[in-house]
């Protein structure tokens, strides 16, 4: 039964296979053999919960083999590949500035073993980089060169940072499929329509509009739209403004005055009554004006994630 684990790219969380006459301290350094060499790694020991729920799971994360434990000489060596992948990022920007390629570089990943050099890069179209690729092998001789083309979303994922909810990116801790997602979703939860507030780092629309989507969408059945007439215990009236989740409904009476109700007092009626409402801008209705081209850009999944990390 598996006893450690490791996190790999994204955060991702993968079975260590360790031979049974070695053990192994939890947060310790060591190396493990990926499909790209061998590459540091910080050990996790796992609870037995996980290890049972890995041996009965069809879709278990793919198991990397244990090398050695890391010495003071491989952490100084580790050090000085972080440089090494920092010196190489900026070599590569400049041959493709030399080459004039329409792509975005984002990141520089160097092995362990220096076997294999990883650039992922991200392009608005499929780019031809044989000429970039021959002069990085006058670069980096003796090193296997992977040009690795990457989505937006796949992007931000890889990089560490925040949201503008101050936790770590959703998709670097945890999320590990796009699902794809459009404005109606932040339409149907009443958010205003503005590229900021509803887009995340990689300029596509944010991942956790998809995460209470179905609250919202049971929550408002039976809510009568805005601007219906409804009646109320106190009368004849129109909705002005809706509260999915608290399941309350504003409504702007005859006499002026504005009061909230529970959606199991109000009825729809066919009568027209003729009162104005100011309908508040949380409620969508409103939206700031901005460019429909841009909130086609915040919609477009096509190639925003293509799973290549």
């Amino acid at each position: 039964m598996t006893k450690y684990a490791v996190y790999y790219l994204k955060n991702s969380f993968n079975p260590l296979n360790v031979p049974e006459n070695i053990t192994l301290e939890h947060g310790q350094m060591i190396l493990a053999r990926t499909e790209k060499g061998e590459e540091a790694m910080r050990v996790v020991i796992i609870n037995e919960e996980i290890s049972q729920k890995w041996e009965n799971s069809k879709t278990k994360p793919q198991a990397f083999d244990f090398v050695r434990v890391m010495s003071q000489h491989d952490l100084q060596t580790l050090e000085d590949i972080k440089k090494e992948e920092v010196t190489s990022f900026f070599k590569c920007k400049e041959l493709v500035e030399k080459h004039k390629l329409n792509m975005n570089l984002t990141q520089c990943r160097l092995t362990f073993d220096k076997r294999k050099i990883t650039f992922y890069y991200t392009a608005p179209e499929r780019v031809d980089f044989r000429e970039l690729l021959k002069d990085l092998t006058q670069v980096f001789k003796r090193v296997r060169i992977d040009l690795r083309h990457i989505g937006v979303r796949d992007e931000t994922s890889i990089m560490e940072g925040a949201g503008m909810c101050g936790q770590p990116f959703c998709c670097n801790m945890f999320k590990r499929k796009f699902e794809p997602i459009n404005i109606k979703l932040a339409r149907d939860q009443g958010m205003p329509i503005s590229p900021a507030k509803i887009s995340g780092t990689c300029g596509r629309l944010l991942c956790c509009l998809t995460y209470e989507y179905s609250n919202y969408i049971n929550a408002a059945k039976g809510m009568p739209p805005i601007g219906s007439s409804v009646m109320t215990p106190d009368g004849l009236g129109r909705v002005c403004y809706i509260k999915f989740l608290n399941g309350t409904v504003a409504v702007k009476l005859e006499d002026g005055k504005t009061r909230e109700y529970s959606k199991n007092d109000v009825d729809m009626v066919d009568t027209e009554v003729n009162i104005d409402i100011d309908i508040p801008m949380h409620n969508y209705n409103q939206d700031e004006k901005v460019d429909i081209k841009q909130l086609k850009q915040l919609e477009d999944d096509k190639n925003s994630s293509t799973g290549n990390v």
